[in-house]
């Protein structure tokens, strides 16, 4: 699956999970969640997975069994989603060395790496600025 597509699921997953909390019922099951997402469950739980791992979302076994927001919503940040989810790289260099004889080759990476930084800072500011509760709010307009 494209990683965009995880980390759309994961803030759908999150997003869902908030609004069932200020609902009354802070724990639902995956098969409830994957019914919003309109995914298979098994699909879901890789996500809520991923999720629990970084901590967004806390599981629970047995009776009761299901899926809850581990931290306040207005706390969790579409970079917490991304990095939880995807965290390679947002831009790559090269596979394998380019050729050291060739003057584009030899030099392309260093330039590459500057650009690649700077997209990825500003990446990351604007998903430190969306929430999930805020994200929340929008949709619920």
């Amino acid at each position: 699956m494209p990683s965009n597509s995880r980390v759309t699921i994961a803030a759908h997953a999150l997003a869902w999970l908030e609004l069932a909390r200020r609902r009354g019922r802070p724990w639902l099951t995956s098969d409830e969640v994957a019914a919003s997402v309109n995914t298979n469950p098994v699909i879901l739980r890789r996500s809520l997975g991923d999720l629990r791992r970084a901590g967004l979302v806390r599981a629970r076994r047995g009776t009761g069994a299901g899926f809850a927001l581990a931290r306040p919503a207005d706390e969790i940040t579409m970079y917490d989603v991304w990095a939880a989810v995807d965290p390679e790289p947002l831009l790559a260099l090269h596979n394998s060395e380019p050729n050291p004889e060739c003057p584009v080759g030899r030099g392309i990476q260093p330039v590459l790496t500057d650009v690649y930084d700077d997209a990825s800072a500003a990446f990351g500011a604007a998903l430190r600025r969306r929430t999930i509760a805020g994200m929340l709010e929008r949709i619920l307009r």
